[in-house]
């Protein structure tokens, strides 16, 4: 099977109030954090999108986010798991409820989690 899904791996590098678009404003703890996506077509060139900061339209929480100056992805891992499968086996703490999980028919409360132990 094809990989349909990934996650990245966001080290914050200092505590940041971010907009995260009509979600609104909240607070990131310094830390690691692991977000869920997926893309059925063309997963590189998703993958590469997140890697913009200047100039990216923000359309998705994760554009929100990513286009702080404090937040770096550290990793990218790859998976054939479906996004919400994978995303609820990832152990963390939900910091802004419905992030990337707006259009999720399996009743996430989050495709983005503050991980627990260091990466």
């Amino acid at each position: 099977m094809a990989a349909i899904s990934y996650t990245l791996i966001i080290q914050i590098k200092e505590d940041a109030n971010i907009r995260i678009g009509q979600l609104g404003t909240f607070n990131f703890p310094e830390g690691y954090y692991a977000y869920t996506g997926s893309a059925r077509k063309n997963m590189q060139k998703r993958i590469t999108r997140h890697h913009w900061k200047e100039g990216k339209k923000l359309h998705w929480h994760i554009d929100y986010l990513l286009n702080d100056h404090a937040s770096k992805i550290v990793r990218v891992e790859i998976s054939d798991l479906e996004e919400c499968v994978l995303s609820q086996s990832i152990n963390g703490e939900i910091t802004v409820p419905g992030f990337g999980a707006s259009d999720c028919r399996h009743h996430c409360r989050s495709h983005l989690k503050r991980l627990i132990n260091e990466v």
